[in-house]
């Protein structure tokens, strides 16, 4: 029998204006996003007037994009489509939480906004850099990488693209390394090394925040970054140590699609997720909902 995914976009996808739409046509996420305006007035300013720049800054970005992702999960729900799995990229795994009711809505918001700061402390404590490698496999990425002190693959996207992270002052040279072996890298726009050793020190205070923290047992299958596997076991860990090491995307999505998914629906901003589905797997459907038209869509 076919099966869905629900799968939750990641910070990088920000856009101003983002949500606004939904907001004005669907209750239940209009429901959602007046939680968060409550718990973190401003929250409705940023999402649909924030500028770029000001939706690029950590602490703005994560409440943001994280709440334009549940909104949109619950303009799918509302319409009648209950997913058979979900998962989401980096952020977008704590959405998937929540919407999976491992947190209240209000505490996975809670937790995002503190998990923003830990990640922007760290990212400011140990400064890095990103970028995306193009047209190599992600086996060369890693040879590459480790010819470098600090330099490691975080974002293991699709066969044939790997995000890397790096200290500063190494990502050029690596990014010629790339273009050696005919590859391409881009770097990323992006105000830390997440997903990494650079952020060890945010993972250590979201496992400290995490200790007063109840977490349910999901309802669906939520797929972990770090394992590609469903949630399983020490919850709490697998929350903390998805800070600090590398979202094996490609895997989650190939391991869902074993299990019998064949139809990907993308909450949250933008196409990234979809277009890495279709690369990964041509045969499966993918659809993003972001706005109104992609939401009439799919009913």
């Amino acid at each position: 029998m076919a099966k869905t995914a629900l799968v939750f976009s990641g910070q990088g996808a920000q856009v101003p204006g983002m949500g606004k739409e939904l907001y004005e046509c669907s209750a239940a996420a209009k429901a959602v996003f007046d939680m968060a305006e409550r718990l973190r007035p401003g929250t409705l300013r940023q999402c649909f007037e924030g500028t770029k720049e000001e939706l690029s800054v950590t602490i703005n970005t994560q409440p943001c994009v994280f709440i334009v992702d549940l909104a949109a999960a619950a303009a799918v729900a509302e319409k009648g489509i209950r997913p058979d799995f979900v998962a989401g990229f980096s952020l977008g795994e704590i959405a998937a939480l929540a919407f999976a009711g491992m947190l209240s809505y209000e505490d996975a918001f809670r937790l995002v906004c503190k998990r923003a700061e830990l990640m922007d402390k760290a990212a400011k404590e140990n400064p890095g850099a990103m970028a995306a490698v193009m047209k190599i496999t992600p086996e060369q990425t890693e040879e590459i990488c480790a010819a470098f002190t600090k330099a490691y693959p975080v974002n293991y996207n699709s066969p044939a693209q790997t995000v890397v992270a790096a200290a500063e002052e190494e990502i050029d040279a690596l990014c010629q390394k790339v273009s050696e072996l005919k590859g391409k890298a881009k770097k990323l726009a992006v105000s830390g090394a997440f997903h990494s050793p650079f952020m060890d020190s945010a993972a250590e205070g979201m496992k400290v925040y995490l200790a007063d923290i109840t977490l349910q047992e999901p309802t669906i299958p939520v797929y972990a970054n770090c394992t590609a596997q469903p949630y399983d076991g020490d919850y709490k860990e697998l929350i903390a140590r998805q800070i600090n090491h590398p979202v094996r995307w490609q895997t989650t999505v190939e391991n869902m699609i074993q299990e019998g998914a064949d139809r990907f629906i993308e909450v949250g901003v933008g196409k990234t997720l979809t277009g890495l589905i279709k690369k990964i797997n041509g045969d499966v459907s993918a659809v993003n909902i972001e706005n109104k038209e992609g939401l009439d869509a799919l009913v």
